[in-house]
C-alpha cells in the first residue's frame, strides 16, 4: 500500500506507541475473560474486534451477503480497530480480543477457502494495519474446550457452531496454526490446566521479557 492518497494513509502520531497485546484463538477459549484481567493489570485500553459500529451489522452481514462481500465487510472492520488501536497506543497499552488473525482464520473455515488466498486478499491493505508487540494463540485440548463452553454464560452462534457445524473446529485450529506459523509476533500458549490469573501472570511476564 505505497504512494496512496494522503486520505487513505494510516494517521500518524509524534508519541512512541504503547504496547498493542492481542489474544486470538478460538470462539470459547477464554480469550475474553483473560482480556479483561490483562486490561485491568496493565491499565490498559480493551478492544473487540469487531468493534462498533460493525459488531452491530455483523448478524446482519452473516445472514444475508455472499462469501466476498463478507470478506469485505470484515475488512473494513479490522482496517477500522486498526484506526482505534493505533490512536488508543498512544495513551496507553492495549488489548485486542481478536484481530486480523481471526479475520484470516474464521473466514477462510467458514467459507472453505484456502488461508492463503484469504491472505492474499488482505495483502494491499497490510501496511495500514497496526502492527502488535504480541499475538498470543491460546490453545487447548477439545475436551477442555467443551467444558468451558459448557458453562459459558454469552454463548453466541459461533460458540455453537464451533462443535456443532462438522469439520467446523478442526479446520479453525489447523487455520490459527498455519496464520501463527507466519505471524512474527506471535506467540502460543498452552491453557490446559492453568487459571485465568495463571495465564494473566504468564502473559505479562513475556511481555516485559520481550520489551526489556
Amino acid at each position: 500500500m505505497t504512494r496512496m492518497p494522503p486520505p487513505y494513509q494510516p494517521s500518524s502520531y509524534e508519541s512512541e506507541p504503547h504496547p498493542l497485546i492481542v489474544l486470538e484463538g478460538v470462539s470459547g477459549i477464554g480469550k475474553s475473560t483473560l482480556a479483561g484481567l490483562l486490561t485491568e493489570r496493565l491499565k490498559a485500553s480493551g478492544l473487540h474486534t469487531l468493534p462498533g459500529p460493525h459488531t452491530g451489522w455483523s448478524s446482519t452481514v452473516n445472514n444475508t451477503l455472499r462469501s466476498l462481500p463478507q470478506f469485505a465487510f470484515y475488512l473494513s472492520g479490522v482496517l477500522h480497530a486498526s484506526d482505534r488501536l493505533r490512536l488508543a497506543r498512544v495513551h496507553g497499552p492495549v488489548v485486542a480480543d481478536r484481530y486480523l488473525s481471526s479475520v484470516i482464520a474464521c473466514h477462510s473455515a467458514i467459507h472453505h477457502v484456502p488461508v492463503d488466498v484469504v491472505t492474499e486478499l488482505l495483502e494491499p491493505f497490510r501496511l495500514y494495519l497496526e502492527t502488535p508487540t504480541r499475538t498470543y494463540y491460546l490453545r487447548c485440548s477439545e475436551s477442555e474446550l467443551r467444558t468451558r463452553l459448557a458453562v459459558k454464560t454469552d454463548v453466541k452462534s459461533d460458540d455453537t457452531d464451533l462443535l456443532n457445524v462438522p469439520g467446523r473446529l478442526p479446520r479453525l485450529l489447523a487455520n490459527f496454526a498455519q496464520v501463527a506459523e507466519a505471524d512474527h509476533t506471535a506467540v502460543q500458549v498452552e491453557t490446559d490446566g492453568k487459571t485465568p490469573r495463571e495465564l494473566a501472570d504468564w502473559v505479562i511476564a513475556d511481555l516485559e521479557y520481550s520489551c526489556a
